[in-house]
């Protein structure tokens, strides 16, 4: 599946630097652009499981929860 991506407001600058880069390689700056983010992200390792509800756990630290027991009880009630 592709998808489309728009970044507005670029330092002129910055674009010229990345159409000589581009042109080195003998890519257009859009493919350039692809080529940068693939091998920037290639680098980073994925969140695992843990990771996502050990961070979950610290954003919802110290609010209220309402246990699943209670949430399929008033399920069944209200039908």
């Amino acid at each position: 599946m592709s998808t489309a991506l728009s970044v507005r407001n670029l330092d002129p600058e910055l674009m010229r630097r990345l159409k000589r880069r581009a042109a080195a390689h003998g890519r257009a700056a859009e493919a350039e652009v692809r080529e940068i983010l693939r091998a920037t992200l290639a680098g980073e390792a994925e969140a695992g499981f843990e990771d996502l509800a050990a961070e979950l756990r610290a954003m919802t630290a110290g609010r209220r929860h309402t246990t699943a027991e209670h949430l399929l009880r008033a399920a069944r009630d209200a039908r």
